[in-house]
């Protein structure tokens, strides 16, 4: 068989190493001059020199180095290969994950970024947009303020209308037979127990609403007017007018005295403290008239009768509340004759009122009507 016979059926680089191991095969037989089928028998095997024995060992080692080390470079370089194929396919999929973790990291992050910045953005045309309503922002507090200030007296009377107006404690006189006349301290005083109102009744103030307004700043005032100026004990209408409603800014403690008047209904009882005795009182009914009616006041009666005056709806002076009663303590029938009244050219053009509101205040003041 010749060379090329051999090489038959190899890939180019098993080629070369067989061809290079079989010169160095060649060199080896050549060494010993004698047919490979020599070597078979040891008799028939040729007398070698030292020289010949030198050729025959680098002959030899040749052969070793082209063909085993070849081989064996070749083996460590498909172990190499092995090896790596190996890691690849037992680390492969850890890196690949670790990848596409990596990546989802850097997607999400990449996200909240946008998402930062798209909502910067519309925070920043939110903004721009908000400053062409910061005028009609200011425009609508101020505005509400004013309201406020013009109308706290509606809702303040409203809720002081139910939130003990008078601040008095009178639970002891809810008991007190209304038939009964106890001695008192001179002092002179209104009691609404319905209401917890406990008052001082102001006397002796003119009949004008500036004299009637400063009188009922210090509590109720006894509104004396021709043909009602009776007082306690006296036969005619003794008539007490009050506030139901006052602006925040006004110094008194009374001016939601009279806020629940439209609470009091027919047989509800009310005293009055004056001279050391308590007069009774029994509610006998309810009359809304225009402010200038004070001929509402000076109805003919031969009966000792008590009538409160104050502003209505709450708030307002749009309307006066008369709330009338008739004494039922100490007996009526002994009640005196009322001294005689005030000259007509006293009568006033209307009955007390409210504190004006900031409003009319400002305008009584520009038309020289303060």
């Amino acid at each position: 068989m010749n060379m090329e016979d051999e090489t038959g059926g190899l890939n180019s680089e098993q080629k070369q190493r067989q061809t290079a191991a079989q010169l160095a095969r060649k060199k080896v037989l050549e060494a010993y001059g004698a047919n490979p089928n020599n070597f078979a028998n040891s008799e028939a095997q040729p007398k070698v020199d030292a020289e010949e024995w030198k050729k025959y060992h680098s002959a030899w080692q040749d052969y070793y180095q082209k063909y085993y080390g070849t081989y064996y470079s070749q083996a460590a370089r498909d172990y190499v290969e092995q090896e790596k194929l190996r890691y690849e396919r037992t680390h492969g999929k850890e890196l690949e994950q670790a990848v596409e973790k990596e990546m989802l990291a850097e997607a999400e992050n990449k996200g909240i970024r946008e998402k930062i910045r798209a909502k910067a953005t519309e925070g920043a045309r939110k903004a721009r947009r908000s400053k062409h309503f910061i005028p009609l922002i200011i425009g609508g507090i101020v505005i509400l303020a004013g309201v406020l200030l013009q109308y706290n007296q509606v809702i303040l009377a409203n809720i002081a209308a139910y939130v003990t107006p008078g601040g008095g404690s009178v639970s002891e006189l809810t008991a007190i037979d209304p038939n009964v006349s106890a001695e008192v301290g001179p002092e002179p005083l209104l009691i609404i127990p319905k209401l917890n109102v406990v008052v001082p009744i102001v006397f002796g103030a003119a009949n004008d609403l500036l004299s009637m307004n400063n009188a009922m700043s210090n509590g109720v005032a006894h509104f004396a007017i021709p043909g009602a100026s009776a007082v306690p004990g006296e036969i005619g209408n003794f008539a007490i007018s009050g506030h139901s409603a006052g602006n925040v800014y006004r110094a008194s403690d009374y001016k939601f005295i009279f806020s629940g008047l439209e609470r009091l209904v027919e047989r509800d009882l009310i005293y009055v403290n004056y001279k050391s005795v308590r007069y009774t009182y029994s509610v006998t009914g309810k009359q809304t008239v225009q402010p200038n009616n004070v001929g509402a006041l000076t109805q003919s009666t031969n009966k000792p009768i008590l009538t409160l005056i104050t502003c209505t709806p709450l708030g307002t002076s749009r309307y006066r509340l008369l709330v009338f009663a008739e004494q039922v303590s100490p007996d009526p029938e002994g009640a005196s004759s009322m001294e005689p009244g005030l000259p007509d050219d006293e009568k006033p053009a209307e009955m007390p009122s409210n504190d004006p509101s900031p409003l009319e205040q400002f305008w009584n003041w520009l038309t020289g009507n303060a």
